[in-house]
């Protein structure tokens, strides 16, 4: 049993459940930022990262900032390409609109290519796109989180490397790394960005890439310097490579804290095979996803190609809006999160399942989740 006091079940598409042992990580001492305990405790989070993303190659680097998901977007903009390159942004819901903005904010003409609400841009139509015109980069998000719609990297990838083999593949993983799987080298990724507060299992507060050899190269031969200078790898690209090698550095200061209680999460994740992992919230997802269906309720994500297996985001009833609804679950123990999508916010409610809410046996909340919602619908006049 949990020791936390008692709470409804946060399943919403992030922050998650935290694990016990996470918790009480964020409790340590305060210590010092470059004292060789703390050094050695980061050094070990950077070389478990490079396991979660499932990459061997000495030349890719991970990041670890203070900062939110939003902050991946910026080291992206800031690094990899200069003001007048181009970009091509996949659309698949609210969050390709931000990274377009985040690299127009530096100076970069980013096109969208957007697919209806609920669906993913085909790849016929991604490789129309790149042979239009040379893009430095290409950016797609695993599972935007206002729709729950899944993407196909390694699809994507392949073509990408057939049609424009020097466009760097740029993938927003804050709602997939953990939960959906990622083969950073054998898919031939350039920069994965993500975050700790989802999948990983940690609190919020920490932007986590992992970033190609290929990449760095690219940062390293702009003819610019970088346009933001806490975001630049400039200056922390040396602090990542003396910390993994154990080595005390200094550039700003991290969160002690933030960075044990990844080490514990990271831990956890890859203490058992990470294919296991994948498989047990592929099960939890199709569970929900079956209730969905058995309530007589539309997902956005309509094809099952599309569904992601950490989120489900579902169309409430006809004349039913999530403010209907969503207090009278919290007050049943579970909170869901309202729509995001602004074209369609008003129309429907997200339910995360990740982390140790999946993982954990001896946790309710998958079956709790799918049990309030129907005692909730209910109660608002709504009969499967």
């Amino acid at each position: 049993m949990s020791g936390q006091p008692p709470h409804p079940a946060l399943l919403i598409p992030g922050p998650i459940e935290f694990d016990d042992a996470v918790l009480q990580s964020m409790s340590h001492y305060s210590e010092s930022h470059v004292g060789q305990p703390f050094v050695n405790t980061f050094g070990e989070v950077l070389s478990m990262l490079r396991k979660l993303f499932q990459t061997s190659d000495p030349a890719s680097q991970p990041f670890v900032i203070s900062g939110s998901g939003t902050l991946g977007w910026d080291q992206v903009a800031a690094n990899l390409v200069e003001p007048g390159d181009e970009a091509l942004v996949l659309h698949t819901g609210y969050f390709a609109d931000s990274f377009a903005d985040c690299l127009e904010t530096y100076g970069v003409k980013a096109t969208q290519l957007k697919a209806p609400i609920g669906d993913r841009p085909q790849l016929d139509e991604v490789e129309k796109a790149l042979n239009e015109k040379m893009y430095k980069l290409l950016t797609v998000t695993h599972v935007d989180t206002s729709t729950g719609v899944l993407s196909e990297i390694k699809a994507l990838s392949e073509l990408v490397q057939r049609v424009s083999p020097d466009t760097l593949l740029i993938v927003d993983g804050v709602c997939s790394v953990g939960c959906e799987e990622i083969k950073f080298d054998d898919w031939k990724l350039d920069v994965v960005l993500t975050a700790s507060q989802k999948a990983i299992g940690c609190p919020a507060g920490l932007s986590i890439l992992m970033v190609s050899g290929r990449a760095i190269e690219t940062f390293k031969a702009r003819k610019t310097r970088p346009t933001s200078y806490f975001g630049s790898w400039k200056n922390w690209l040396p602090i990542m490579q003396n910390y993994e090698g154990k080595k005390a550095s200094y550039f700003a200061t991290p969160s002690p804290q933030l960075i044990r209680a990844l080490h514990t999460s990271l831990t956890q994740i890859l203490s058992r095979p990470l294919d296991q992992r994948f498989a047990e919230h592929k099960a939890a997802s199709q569970k929900i996803k079956k209730a969905v269906i058995d309530l007589g309720l539309k997902q956005l994500a309509s094809k099952p190609e599309n569904q992601a297996n950490g989120m489900t985001a579902i169309y409430l009833p006809e004349g039913i809006t999530p403010p209907d609804i969503l207090p009278s679950l919290m007050k049943k123990g579970v909170i869901f999160a309202g729509g995001l999508h602004k074209d369609i916010a008003a129309k429907y409610i997200r339910l995360g399942h990740m982390g140790v809410s999946v993982t954990d046996p001896t946790r309710p909340d998958i079956d709790k989740a799918i049990k309030v919602l129907k005692e909730g619908l209910t109660e608002v006049g709504y009969k499967a």
